[in-house]
């Protein structure tokens, strides 16, 4: 990733320098030609491009034999029999097929499909991930920059990303938990409405959560702070792949606030994974993991409204919770009911943020819709829907639709049950 980028004014001149003379080195050692030679293992997109069904990987060869019995060809509506040479993953019914898309062959559809092609041989390429080493705490006098990627793993000192193969790996790791720091952080990228995505009660729970990430900005004189005795609650809803990641990759998150003791609750049927098993585990109490003393990973392999009616996690907070929806699917037919039931119902009535991500514009759109469709007196719009600074950027594949790719956190918008209601004189 190049560092010749328009620095905000908040880097400060310390950073603006070392980013310069980052730079100038990088430039002197390329020309005088004393970087080491390219290994023949990194990636590159010739070699880490396999066709599917040929792959050195099994489970890659097992994918593209799922694709040909789940999918269809869109031209045909047959079943899929033929590997697209261009992107290396199966796609239409025959040859003939594939010639015949032109939609295909015009929007260079092949060209997105073969960078999922090519992410997937490479994380199983066994080759060594320096990028996977994280960075630990931040130093006191370096400022934490969420402008975009690149100058956060800069100002968090993370290992040079150079190339897409390493972006896409970290990336798709760390979109959860950096998606929930950029909101809650001072220097949040998402600025106040009009220029920006968040509406005025958005600015008030976001105003509410920050008094207390940040209690020693919030002193006048010689008034104190009044100081919470609990950790901030995180509570991630219908949670799945991000209940997998281990906690060291969540310690990111708490990173960005050294200061601040965090619990991170999982909740939903699929929430923890016997992965020696590959099955849910169901539990009657909540599996509890503590990476360190200012960071509790919480699983509640349940609804989150069975939770809500018990009162389990009862008082609520604004100033200390906040919920999360990674693209949860509110729209999708076979879900729509399970979330737009009792489950929302408990989400508006605890009165505390909201955040929910979808795959794309028209994803996050459509599940926006209904729950205001159905729910639109009850809930005030914290966040208008907008691309999300801190999505994944590696690419993945419908398997059930070989031509749908998609990233993780694309599109990100906030609501919250409403606090104030109108009143007839």
């Amino acid at each position: 990733m190049s560092t010749a980028v328009k620095l905000p004014m908040r880097l400060g001149a310390g950073s603006y320098s070392l980013i310069q003379k980052r730079s100038l080195m990088g430039f002197v050692r390329n020309a005088l030609g004393l970087d080491p030679p390219p290994s023949p293992d990194d990636p590159t997109p010739e070699n880490r491009f396999h066709p599917w069904d040929q792959s050195p990987c099994v489970d890659l060869r097992e994918r593209a034999a799922k694709i040909r019995t789940l999918a269809k060809c869109p031209v045909t509506h047959k079943d899929i029999n033929y590997t697209c040479p261009l992107s290396g993953i199966p796609t239409h019914h025959d040859k003939e097929a594939w010639l015949m898309d032109k939609d295909y062959h015009e929007s260079k559809r092949y060209e997105i499909l073969k960078k999922v092609n090519i992410y997937e041989h490479d994380l199983r390429s066994g080759r060594p991930f320096p990028e996977f080493d994280f960075p630990q705490d931040q130093d006191y006098d370096r400022l934490i920059n969420l402008t975009n990627w690149d100058l956060f793993f800069y100002t968090r000192s993370f290992y040079s990303m150079d190339t897409e193969f390493q972006l896409a790996a970290v990336t798709k790791m760390l979109s959860y938990p950096i998606t929930i720091g950029s909101l809650l952080h001072q220097f949040s990228p998402y600025s106040l409405n009009p220029k920006g995505p968040v509406t005025l009660e958005g600015l008030k729970s976001l105003a509410a959560l920050r008094y207390t990430l940040y209690p020693y900005q919030n002193k006048s004189q010689n008034v104190k702070v009044n100081t919470r005795d609990r950790p901030m609650r995180i509570f991630i809803l219908g949670a799945r792949a991000e209940a997998q990641l281990p906690g060291h990759v969540w310690k990111q998150f708490q990173y960005l606030f050294p200061e601040q003791e965090f619990e991170i609750h999982f909740i939903g049927p699929e929430c923890y994974l016997n992965k020696e098993k590959n099955q849910y585990i169901t539990s009657s109490t909540p599996i509890v993991k503590k990476v360190d003393d200012t960071l509790k990973l919480v699983f509640h392999p349940d609804y989150f409204h069975v939770f809500h009616e018990a009162q389990d996690f009862f008082p609520y907070d604004p100033f200390l919770d906040v919920f999360f929806t990674f693209h949860p699917g509110y729209a999708y037919p076979e879900t729509t009911e399970i979330w737009l039931g009792e489950t929302m119902k408990a989400l508006l009535d605890t009165k505390c943020a909201i955040f929910t991500t979808g795959f794309s514009k028209q994803d996050l759109l459509r599940d926006i819709d209904v729950v205001k469709n159905r729910y639109g007196n009850e809930l005030d719009m914290l966040m208008d829907p907008v691309k999300n600074v801190f999505g994944s950027t590696k690419w993945e594949l419908n398997d059930m639709n070989p031509q749908e790719v998609y990233q993780f956190n694309m599109y990100i918008a906030g609501f919250r049950g409403k606090r104030y209601h109108a009143i007839e004189v």
